[in-house]
Formats: C-alpha cells, sequence, structure tokens
C-alpha cells in the first residue's frame, strides 16, 4: 500500500476528534478490523497506520450511528456474511464483476459451475489482476487459484498478500498476512503482489454489499 493511502493514527484521531480510548474499543467490539492497524517503522520508533479512506469512512459511520445503535448492534452492521453471496454466471458477466477469462480459469477445475460464491469470485478477481498486469500467464494463472483454494481459509477472514514469485522460470505463490516485508534470493524475482483487502473492497463495491 502507497504511503499516501495511509493516515497515521495521530492524524486520525484529530480529524475526526476521537480519543485513543474509543479507537481500541471500537476495534475490540471488532467495528474496526485487526488488519487496518498496521505497523510501520519512522524517526520517533514504530506508529500505527490505516488505510485511509476506509477508515474515515468506517468512523464517520459509527459516530453517526453509534446514538442509535449498541457497539454490538453496529459490529453486525460492519460484519456482513459475505460467504452466503452467490451470483450466477450470467450475472457475474452481465455485471462485468470478474473477466471471461478469470471465470474459465476457474471453470477448468470445477466444470459443473453454474453460478459462484463470494470467495470464489474473490479468487477470480485475484487471479484477473496478476493476468491483466501482463506480468502472469494463464499457467501461473492457475497456480495462483490452486494456492488460494486449498489455503486461503486458513486466514479465517484475515486479510493477506497474494505474491509470485519466479526463480529461473519455476513460478511459486505465497500467501502472506498482512503486514508484511517481503525479502527473496538474488536468482528470483518478485513478479507480482496483490492485496487482497483490496480485492474484497473492488468486489464488495461492483456488488454493492
Amino acid at each position: 500500500m502507497k504511503e499516501e493511502d495511509l493516515i497515521s493514527k495521530k492524524e486520525l484521531l484529530k480529524i475526526m476528534d476521537i480519543s485513543y480510548g474509543q479507537l481500541y474499543r471500537w476495534k475490540r467490539k471488532k467495528l474496526i478490523p485487526e488488519e487496518w492497524f498496521i505497523k510501520k517503522s519512522s524517526f520517533t520508533g514504530q506508529e500505527t497506520f490505516f488505510p485511509r479512506d476506509e477508515i474515515l469512512d468506517r468512523v464517520k459511520k459509527i459516530k453517526s450511528f453509534k446514538e442509535d445503535a449498541s457497539l454490538d448492534e453496529l459490529a453486525v452492521i460492519f460484519s456482513p456474511n459475505l460467504s452466503t453471496v452467490f451470483l450466477e454466471e450470467k450475472d457475474v458477466l452481465k455485471q462485468n464483476i470478474v473477466s471471461k477469462n478469470a471465470i474459465n480459469l476457474y471453470k477448468d477445475t470445477h466444470k459443473e459451475s453454474k453460478g459462484f460464491y463470494f470467495n470464489e469470485l474473490l479468487f477470480m478477481n485475484i487471479v484477473d489482476r496478476f493476468i491483466k498486469s501482463g506480468k502472469a500467464s494463464l499457467e501461473e494463472g492457475k497456480l495462483i487459484m490452486n494456492t488460494l483454494e486449498k489455503n486461503y481459509k486458513n486466514f479465517d477472514g484475515r486479510y493477506c498478500d497474494v505474491v509470485l514469485i519466479r526463480k529461473f522460470g519455476v513460478a511459486f505463490c505465497l500467501l502472506m498476512l498482512v503486514p508484511n516485508e517481503i525479502y527473496i534470493e538474488s536468482e528470483a524475482v518478485l513478479v507480482l503482489k496483490v492485496d487482497s483487502r483490496e480485492c474484497v473492497e473492488e468486489l464488495k463495491s461492483k456488488m454493492n454489499l
């Protein structure tokens, strides 16, 4: 995530006129996702940052709702059960949610699928980003899809980065909990890293969730 897309905790508290205690109470109640608290090194030591647009929008909503709803009720509002979201293939294509290429790649191993749940669409969205970048081949797209299907559930709703590394022409796909830092040997190349959080938010926006 680029520096300009982040806001520091100090700046957030000042802009939104909230206290340190409020912020962490909302975190404990899961009104603000754990993965939005991003630790980064600064000249004063270690500082906490947040994805700017998401946290500002979330705090505004919490402040506007909190007079009429308890924190527990707000937790339900801000935690939609995305796992139950389902769209038929024709609607996915009609709404341009993911590309036909991504659907075909998914259906190579799921030939009977007539529709898709949210996580399946998320995996296709992520693969789309790799292929459309021009940096990953269709075969590497299959590798990424397979890695997501087997391992994404282990993150238990937490966001991860999807990383493609290539060494001597052989591709490897990694899923890494956010935040992270990547260091690789000199013979290997970091092809591309895709933020699953950005893909989730993009999907939710396209599907009006």
